[in-house]
């Protein structure tokens, strides 16, 4: 199986636990973190998250997160080819960012997009086979 994160799954255990629905989505993701380290399961990286982790003003969050760059099974640059089908997700209302993210998912051919975003969740739940669905839905199915 091959998983792409979204950018806000990266940061999500960084975010305050003192909330539940954030406690619970850290616990996800770090759960998956855990089988991305053990390589049962593997994961693609983009272009789009390397611009999105730049921007990050925590110098220890963003290295943290851009550890996980090195141990991708794939890596998907920013190629004119994504920007068709991006369009195509900004049509359905997502955000142009969240849409390179789901475009880039899609070309690393990754069976489930994991997301704590709402909006995309409000909007997609597959993209063609691709599964999108959030980090703590996705743990209690695989249990």
């Amino acid at each position: 199986m091959r998983v792409y994160l979204d950018n806000c799954c990266y940061n999500r255990p960084f975010d305050d636990w003192r909330q539940m629905r954030v406690k619970l989505e850290a616990l996800a993701k770090l759960t998956v973190q855990l089988m991305m380290y053990m390589r049962k399961v593997d994961f693609a990286w983009s272009k789009i998250l390397d611009y999105e982790i730049s921007f990050n003003p925590d110098p220890k969050r963003r290295s943290a997160i851009l550890y996980w760059r090195s141990r991708a099974a794939e890596y998907v640059d920013a190629t004119d080819s994504l920007k068709p089908r991006s369009k195509e997700f900004e049509l359905l209302g997502l955000k142009p960012k969240d849409a390179l993210h789901l475009a880039s998912a899609e070309a690393a051919s990754c069976d489930l997009f994991l997301t704590t975003d709402d909006g995309i969740l409000k909007k997609v739940s597959f993209v063609g086979k691709m599964k999108v669905m959030n980090p703590v839905s996705f743990i209690m199915e695989a249990r």
